[in-house]
């Protein structure tokens, strides 16, 4: 369940930082009732930077494919594999 809190609430930065580090889901801050920022931990944001990168090397993966080039899979995990230090 996301976690939402006012913008007063920042004030607390300590409980915030414990509240941001205790979930992987990001912390959504309000004004007036209103979204307004996001906030969560730097291993969540560092996971959702990395999926993402999968997720941009898939689709292109897919569009060699479609376009009739062959791909190395076992090459193209490996270069993903070092660019992340896995």
């Amino acid at each position: 369940m996301p976690r939402i809190i006012p913008i007063r609430d920042l004030k607390d930065t300590a409980a915030i930082s414990q509240m941001c580090g205790e979930s992987k889901e990001p912390v959504y801050i309000t004004k007036n009732g209103y979204g307004d920022m996001v906030i969560m931990s730097m291993k969540a944001y560092e996971e959702k930077m990395w999926l993402l990168d999968v997720y941009a090397k898939l689709a292109e993966a897919e569009d060699e494919v479609r376009g009739g080039k062959m791909v190395d899979a076992r090459t193209a995990l490996k270069e993903l594999r070092a660019k992340h230090g896995l």
